[in-house]
């Protein structure tokens, strides 16, 4: 393998991270918002739902994504039959499956965070005159921007090491599909002691740093 074969996966993990993570923040912030400004039938069954992938076994959740994004999937088969658009197998199919990986690890920070936001200040910006959905962008997330950036950061270390479901949807395709967590699997696989190695330094050396820098966000304003 030469160095662009090296760095390809290095290359594919970054974009499918940076896409997932981006996905994640959007349902994630507008979820945790949800669950902790409002209160509705069902409220902690959606907190559940969306929880599941913290503790449901990556392939476990990887079969679910292909029951609802496979060809035969009640999602799959419309976008194949409508748009012409396939998931399987893709570096797309990738980004779906990271993102709902670290979907909850923005929501729980998101929720936590606007939780802690006093409501009082909420409720000053209403009587100024403020709609709902302005308090939510300049009073309610900004004040949980750090909380809710922490989060992103953990969102972001997951979607690059996520390694299950992206198999499960993705496959481990060479230049296509295959992130540096499969690549340090097919090195071990291989004995390219050397290479997994480098790819290990890598993705450690990467995860390191986010969580220094989420831990750095999560620290008390005046400590």
């Amino acid at each position: 393998m030469d160095l662009l074969e090296h760095l390809a996966p290095l290359w594919l993990t970054l974009k499918v991270a940076t896409l997932a993570t981006g996905l994640a923040l959007a349902a994630g912030v507008g979820v945790g918002w949800l669950l902790a400004r409002k209160r509705f039938w069902g409220r902690e069954w959606l907190d559940a739902l969306a929880s599941l992938p913290l503790v449901m076994p990556p392939t476990v959740l990887g079969y679910y994504l292909i029951v609802v994004l496979g060809r035969n999937g009640w999602l799959g088969h419309w976008l194949h039959a409508k748009l012409g658009v396939t998931l399987m197998f893709t570096w797309q199919g990738a980004v779906i499956a990271a993102a709902v990986s670290a979907l909850p690890l923005v929501l729980k920070s998101a929720r936590a965070a606007i939780e802690g936001v006093d409501t009082r200040l909420e409720q000053a910006a209403r009587v100024l005159g403020a709609a709902e959905i302005a308090v939510a962008w300049t009073v309610t997330l900004p004040l949980a921007l750090r909380g809710i950036a922490a989060g992103t950061l953990l969102a972001y270390a997951r979607a690059m090491g996520e390694y299950g479901a992206t198999l499960m949807i993705a496959g481990d395709i060479p230049g296509r599909t295959q992130t540096l967590s499969m690549a340090v699997f097919d090195a071990v696989q291989m004995g390219d002691d050397r290479l997994a190695n480098t790819l290990v330094f890598l993705i450690s050396a990467a995860c390191v740093l986010i969580l220094v820098g989420a831990g750095q966000l999560l620290k008390p304003r005046y400590e």
